[in-house]
């Protein structure tokens, strides 16, 4: 994360790097009356939406950007002790609709393409190949300029500028950093000394300069937060010297006082970081209700009618033969509502691949909720809860004065469903079908267990603290301090135990880990990537 000021940031949002609480940070922002702020994950776009969000609860505007992994050839993952990967930072923002679109396509094949020891790597074709709408910048002492600065030497280093210059025009900027560190790659450069090169670069190209601040976390205070997160990360304990660190506590969420103060040897740098937000455009993640095409069978020329077909096929052999007047009334109540609602294709879907995987032999559940009072779903397969018999309403389910998508819950074994999943990639396309990602976080009783170990905290102790938490779904430590005296005495002793409870009251809601939903799975018209970020899981294909 960097602030950008007047202001905007771009904040790391990795997990178990940044320990920057979004909305803490954009609540920070907006009492500071920065205009804007940008997120700029490690390499994934994890954070964008809950960030976004915040932003706009807060009114800030938001800038979605990510600090990509770039490497000479994304395919290759053929390395050795020799000739190990070699990856660089580089800071793309999306500058509007089209930035954004791109920046998903880059982000996601990241993952798709480029994934090697859990990093998602990019390369430099690719970006040029999706470089429109896209602010790019020399970004921080691990991108492509300043390294190639500090083994290089500065000529080798201008000559990559030029490159990153020719892709990105005038969306290409200088940026400086400075958070006091020394002696780089133990090559004796300073990040000082970049940032003296690189100006010297900017007023040779006539390109502008930014001053940004790499931010991990929201204040100052948060920095030992942090390290025991980058000690989570590393499987490191708290007192190992050769552990990953980072070099001291400058990297957080600095004020504009305090940018302006840092780099009041170039007001023009902190002046030309608004033009950033100034350039960015408003951007509306909030999508229509978009379904893939269902492709029907020869016969049929729309939704509507094979939908139509299906349901009386269907009822006929769930009521018989001849329908009683009641139930072709309330089937035709059903079918002209999901028309009216734009929902046929939905309700297509779903029948196949439910009729699909009882072919299959998996077995099925008979459906909950409010779906169970559709005799739509009933007569095609979806559900087998007769709602006629049991006088369910079928309103409760879809409503044409409440319009809002059909949310049908199946249930399928555990073993089955890894099937249906498999038809569906099948018939829709492996571009067209992802999993939901979810992400665990560190509850009241596990951050304290996680920074005990960390800290090297007796395992009785830690046991004994963690075992005070009352035993109830999503408790917090401050709601324990406040009822558990013995824990609330631990909080104040003074000693190791309060130590420990103050770190994980920090870190509690932290991202812990990331996984897959169990069934969850979106379907999209086509690539899926001009639709929403993907990552790929650690034992994908």
């Amino acid at each position: 994360m960097c602030d950008f000021a007047p202001l905007h940031c771009h904040t790391q949002y990795s997990l178990l790097d940044g320990a920057a609480d979004v909305d803490a940070m954009v609540k920070k922002a907006k009492a500071d009356n920065m205009p804007a702020v940008a997120i700029t994950d490690h390499g994934n776009m994890f954070g964008a939406f809950k960030f976004f969000a915040a932003c706009k609860k807060h009114g800030v505007k938001p800038i979605l950007g990510c600090e990509v992994y770039v490497v000479e050839d994304r395919f290759n993952k053929k390395f050795t002790r020799e000739n190990k990967d070699k990856r660089y930072h580089q800071l793309l923002m999306a500058k509007n609709e089209i930035g954004y679109k791109n920046l998903m396509k880059i982000v996601s094949l990241g993952f798709i393409d480029g994934i090697y020891m859990d990093f998602p790597r990019v390369d430099r074709g690719l970006i040029k190949q999706h470089s429109e709408g896209i602010i790019a910048t020399t970004c921080c002492v691990g991108a492509e300029v300043p390294q190639t600065m500090i083994h290089k030497g500065p000529e080798a280093a201008e000559k990559v500028f030029l490159e990153w210059l020719d892709i990105f025009g005038e969306d290409y900027y200088i940026e400086l950093q400075r958070h006091d560190i020394y002696d780089l790659d133990s090559t004796g450069w300073s990040q000082e000394r970049i940032n003296q090169e690189l100006l010297k670069i900017a007023e040779k190209h006539k390109v502008k300069v930014i001053a940004t601040n790499d931010s991990h976390y929201v204040d100052q205070k948060d920095s030992e937060a942090h390290d025991i997160l980058l000690c989570l990360q590393t499987g490191k304990d708290f007192t190992d010297p050769d552990r990953f660190k980072f070099p001291n506590d400058k990297f957080f969420f600095k004020t504009q006082y305090e940018m302006k103060e840092l780099f009041k040897d170039v007001p023009f740098a902190i002046e030309n970081t608004l033009e950033i937000a100034e350039k960015v455009q408003s951007l509306n993640l909030q999508r229509d209700i978009l379904l893939p095409a269902f492709k029907l069978p020869v016969g049929f020329t729309n939704q509507d009618d094979y939908l139509k077909f299906l349901t009386f096929d269907g009822a006929r052999r769930r009521w018989g033969e001849i329908l009683p007047i009641d139930i072709i009334e309330r089937l035709d109540f059903e079918l002209k509502t999901i028309q009216h609602m734009g929902f046929p294709g939905y309700f297509l879907i779903v029948q196949d691949f439910i009729n699909e995987g009882k072919k299959l032999g998996v077995s099925i559940g008979p459906g909950r909720g409010s779906a169970a009072g559709s005799a739509v779903a009933y007569a095609i397969g979806i559900t087998n809860v007769d709602p006629i018999k049991y006088n369910l309403l079928f309103e409760r389910f879809l409503n044409p004065d409440r319009i809002s998508m059909p949310d049908i819950d199946i249930d399928f074994d555990d073993e089955g469903r890894q099937k249906v999943i498999d038809y569906v990639i099948d018939k829709y396309g492996k571009n067209q079908v992802a999993q939901i990602i979810t992400y665990g976080t560190m509850a009241a009783k596990s951050s304290i267990k996680d920074v005990g170990r960390v800290l090297k905290v007796p395992l009785s102790d830690t046991d004994k603290m963690s075992k005070l938490v009352p035993e109830r779904p999503k408790v917090t430590l401050a709601e324990a301090f406040k009822e558990v005296e013995e824990l609330r005495n631990f909080r104040h002793n003074g000693q190791m135990q309060e130590r420990t409870l103050k770190l994980a009251e920090d870190l509690e809601g932290s991202i812990r880990n990331r996984g897959i939903h169990a069934s969850a799975v979106i379907i999209a018209p086509d690539d899926i990537v001009n639709y929403v970020p993907v990552c790929t899981a650690k034992d994908a294909d």
